[in-house]
């Protein structure tokens, strides 16, 4: 069987047999390092025993918890502003909101049942076919919906700074965009909710090791890489040459390309404000390529090169770890679009005082009609960083 995680993929190359119990077994002969799986095993030859993956479990669990109260508040937060002032309802603050809603179901939804799985239980799933089916599902539409959004914001900064004559997107244009967002993932992710499936890995002093992924049949292996190579290319190798051409694009308009005329105070500022944005959309592209890039690498090896990992003892120790760094992805993108330097945490801020510095006689409206005279500015937003 080549598999990986919980959200893994997998082909049943392999035979079964029956455990004591009756339960059926598979036999996995390169991925995982307990040898032959028709039998049951020693204590010792348990890897979820040992003092590596007991590391690997600590860090993972701090992981888990980070993205649950990053991802968890921050993007509540974010979600929940957004749709109290329809002011910060701009193009790039929507496609944002993308992100946000994604990385905040994986957070609240996922990540406590990938700690019971990874941490807890120590890779075993006890919450039967349709949670195990869902969870791998949500988790894998919430990877390409940011994969996607990512890509849109970089397609609409590239029109807004290099092309700024052109009109910006309308409504309409928007809002098919966010649904197109919506079902290229929902539609592609749908074989990790197809394939998903229970399997008893192993027997381990009378204990069950339950997986909980995506297990391919023999006779479509062809299919799964052929798959495998489709989705790598369409939501990791293009949306990566795209966003990495359009910033390079921005970068020579903003840094490399004389600015005609007198400049101004206030255009020579807009210009750093640009500049700024510019180098921390860069810093999330080179985030996203640094936390998926070996998630991605280590896949490909495990499903095309098996034999590098025949009787590795720690691979799926390994792969936990690098699919952890891949999960911290979604804390980066909170962290970048929805907390620093962000207009809708100002309003928040502005919102929190306003309540507590409003008497108990002041009404709801008089504070709204603070807020809207004292905050943001109608300016352009670029990616949740106010340009002036």
């Amino acid at each position: 069987v080549e598999m990986g995680s919980m959200d893994g993929n997998a082909t049943d190359t392999s035979t079964s047999a029956l455990d004591p119990h009756g339960a059926q077994t598979v036999s996995l002969p390169f991925t995982f390092s307990y040898g032959d799986y028709d039998t049951p095993l020693d204590e010792d030859e348990d890897v979820t025993n040992s003092q590596t993956f007991f590391a690997a479990k600590i860090v993972i669990g701090i992981a888990l918890v980070g993205i649950m109260l990053v991802c968890g508040i921050g993007n509540l937060i974010f979600i929940f502003t957004l749709a109290r002032y329809k002011k910060l309802r701009n193009l790039t603050n929507l496609l944002i909101a993308n992100l946000a809603i994604s990385d905040f179901l994986v957070a609240i939804v996922c990540c406590p049942f990938e700690m019971d799985y990874y941490v807890i239980r120590q890779l075993s799933w006890q919450h039967g076919h349709v949670l195990c089916a869902s969870v791998n599902y949500l988790r894998t539409v919430s990877l390409y919906v940011s994969t996607n959004a990512l890509l849109a914001i970089a397609i609409d900064r590239y029109l807004a700074i290099v092309h700024p004559l052109k009109p910006r997107m309308k409504r309409q244009t928007a809002a098919g965009l966010i649904v197109l967002v919506w079902t290229v993932s929902l539609l592609i992710a749908i074989p990790s909710a197809y394939f998903a499936t229970e399997t008893v890995l192993v027997i381990v002093q009378s204990q069950e090791k339950i997986f909980c992924g995506q297990i391919w049949p023999v006779d479509q292996q062809l299919y799964y890489k052929s798959y495998f190579l489709f989705v790598f290319g369409l939501e990791f190798v293009g949306p990566v040459v795209t966003m990495t051409l359009c910033y390079a694009r921005v970068s020579r308009e903003l840094w490399f390309k004389a600015m005609p005329g007198f400049q101004t105070e206030q255009i020579r500022r807009r210009l750093r404000c640009r500049r700024r944005t510019v180098l921390g959309l860069v810093c999330v592209l080179s985030a996203y390529v640094l936390c998926w890039a070996p998630f991605y690498g280590f896949s490909i090896v495990r499903d095309f090169f098996p034999s590098v990992f025949v009787k590795e003892k720690h691979f799926l120790t390994a792969f936990y770890m690098v699919e952890c760094i891949a999960m911290s992805n979604s804390m980066i993108n909170t962290l970048c679009f929805v907390t620093v330097r962000n207009s809708t945490s100002k309003c928040l801020k502005k919102i929190l005082l306003l309540h507590w510095r409003t008497s108990p006689g002041g009404s709801k409206a008089s504070a709204d009609l603070d807020l809207r005279t004292t905050g943001m500015p109608a300016t352009e937003e670029v990616d949740g960083i106010r340009l002036k």
